[in-house]
């Protein structure tokens, strides 16, 4: 008897999850990917993409995977889909053992001998999933369905369309390394050579029916104050505590514009961490707003603090670096929305109702837009990513597969409207 798609779905999501691939946030910079598991992992998708019979298959040293799943229709567009590789480090087991448990309702018990337990009362998103198969961790690492439901999704469709006769068009498919700490393999996607489409999608995260082409603009930002050590005997109109020079920058910011206090399109500033010396202080931060104007003057207003510490304490030293990780989706948006009202021509065929949502996040869709290619996101079908309570329900996994499929096959009838920065 074959397969249903659930069970071949499940069977790839268990198979990929048995490859340990948590991004390591120390060895950004240094190397990609910044996890071996990420390359076993891209070598494995590369290996199945060439047994399912697509083309111009390419698995790099960056862990980074194309190919090509040819078209039988012409003069419609080519569109790309693009899933990370990594897992998110949560503090927890790098390990992630997945388990197909039947949800009755009420609590559900992860893991008896460690007596984890998910808690209905703690999760009430659960509960309309009663009655359905789902994927839970064991309770000792994430589930990792952020973001290998999306890998399984669009590798199960690939292989499907390069086996049937369905009309569509090319297809092209990207899996990026080290999404979870800075979309560093979308940032370095050569997108002529590596991923030449009109418009792609990316599948991560979200409920049942998410759709987002609308995130925040994000930067870094990394400041020095630089002291005077003295003796505390002689130490008045001498020393300068750097310490108390990073406390008075933080302290110039609104307490009510940080993340637990903004939501929906609310921007923030938030302080992330503090390293000192009584010779230095180090304090990272991150800025985040959908608007981009709103954006810059949060930068401007970083530096215009920076140059007001600097006047209290003239014999120290500030220095300020902000750098730019990712951008709106939506500022790629320009006069042709054909990838977002495809997307709900899917969801519609899907019979899957849209919810559309200003994403407090980013995705590899929100570096690609950096670069002009519209990449709007939708669901994988999973909840509380990046947790140890993160959960798949089993229906909600295939609509992510059959909304793919239908943007593939509906896709087909429409004029392509530009050409893709490469040809195929």
């Amino acid at each position: 008897m074959s397969k249903t798609i659930a069970q071949r779905l499940e069977e790839r999501f268990f198979r990929y999850s048995a490859i340990p691939t948590q991004s390591d946030g120390r060895r950004a910079g240094k190397c990609l990917p910044t996890s071996p598991g990420q390359q076993q992992l891209a070598e494995l998708l590369a290996d199945e993409l060439r047994a399912a019979g697509l083309t111009k298959v390419v698995c790099d040293r960056h862990a980074t995977v194309t190919a090509v799943c040819p078209g039988r229709v012409r003069d419609c567009p080519t569109i790309g889909f693009i899933c990370h590789l990594d897992t998110f480090d949560a503090g927890l087991s790098p390990v992630v053992r997945p388990q197909r448990l039947h949800y009755a309702g009420g609590d559900v018990c992860l893991n008896k001998e460690q007596d984890i337990w998910l808690r209905a009362a703690e999760h009430p998103e659960l509960a309309p999933y009663a009655g359905q198969d789902v994927l839970f961790s064991d309770g000792t690492s994430v589930l990792g369905a952020d973001d290998k439901a999306a890998v399984s999704a669009v590798m199960e469709m690939v292989a499907g369309l390069a086996k049937g006769d369905d009309a569509h068009g090319d297809v092209v498919v990207c899996f990026v390394p080290d999404e979870e700490i800075g979309l560093l393999g979308a940032k370095q996607l050569d997108l002529a050579t590596r991923f030449p489409v009109d418009f792609a999608y990316t599948l991560d995260c979200c409920e049942l029916g998410e759709v987002v082409y609308e995130c925040f603009n994000a930067a870094s930002v990394t400041l020095t104050f630089t002291g005077v050590t003295a003796h505390p005997m002689s130490a008045k109109g001498v020393m300068v505590n750097p310490v108390l020079m990073a406390m008075d920058y933080m302290a110039a910011f609104d307490r009510a514009q940080t993340p637990e206090c903004t939501e929906l399109r609310e921007g923030y500033w938030w302080f992330l961490g503090v390293e000192a010396t009584p010779t230095v202080a180090r304090v990272t931060a991150a800025i985040r707003d959908h608007d981009h104007a709103s954006f810059e003057r949060r930068k401007a207003k970083m530096r215009e603090v920076a140059d007001e510490v600097r006047g209290r304490y003239p014999t120290g030293k500030v220095e300020i670096a902000i750098e730019d990780v990712y951008a709106n989706i939506a500022n790629a948006i320009q006069d042709d929305r054909t990838a977002i009202d495809l997307l709900l021509e899917a969801l519609a065929a899907a019979d899957v109702t849209p919810k559309i949502t200003p994403m407090r996040g980013g995705t590899d869709g929100a570096a690609l837009s950096v670069k002009g290619l519209l990449t709007p996101n939708f669901f994988t079908g999973a909840h509380n990513f990046h947790s140890r309570f993160e959960f798949l329900p089993i229906p909600s996994f295939v609509k992510s597969y059959e909304v793919a499929r239908h943007i593939v096959l509906l896709g087909a009838g429409k004029r392509k409207r530009k050409t893709a920065t490469s040809s195929l």
